[in-house]
């Protein structure tokens, strides 16, 4: 409870130096990463019988990541995804990607060196994802 407390304070205290996004909005990326990481480990390993490198902690993509952020706020929010993403700042899958190197600059996250803030853009659209399934 109390790291809790202390990352939610330093989100806070970060997502105010940087201005564009509300602590929220870094607070969901946290989480949608162990989320996204959770799913993907959830799925059966494609190694050959002896292969242990899927003991390492998995790599999660930009896209990967934001198909996961997409199923969590779908999950938690419905069809008030969007305007609660919105609301922080969040208008694109760039968005996401800008969170998280913001993140990463900061070591609260991490990268392989063929990432890039560029791999989260344009992954989906949010007026399709969040808005247009929910129109009846």
């Amino acid at each position: 409870m109390a790291d809790e407390l202390l990352m939610r304070k330093t989100l806070e205290q970060l997502a105010k130096e940087d201005g564009r996004y509300g602590a929220g909005a870094l607070r969901f990326v946290y989480e949608g990463l162990g989320y996204t990481a959770r799913k993907v480990a959830d799925q059966p390993p494609r190694l050959p019988v002896g292969d242990r490198s899927g003991d390492q902690p998995k790599h999660v993509s930009g896209p990967t990541l934001c198909e996961g952020l997409k199923k969590l706020a779908l999950e938690r929010w419905g069809r008030l995804a969007m305007l609660v993403l919105n609301n922080w700042g969040v208008r694109t899958t760039r968005d996401f990607g800008e969170i998280v190197y913001l993140m990463i600059e900061r070591k609260w996250m991490s990268a392989q060196p063929t990432d890039s803030v560029d791999d989260f853009n344009d992954v989906f659209d949010f007026k399709t994802a969040f808005k247009e399934q929910f129109e009846f």
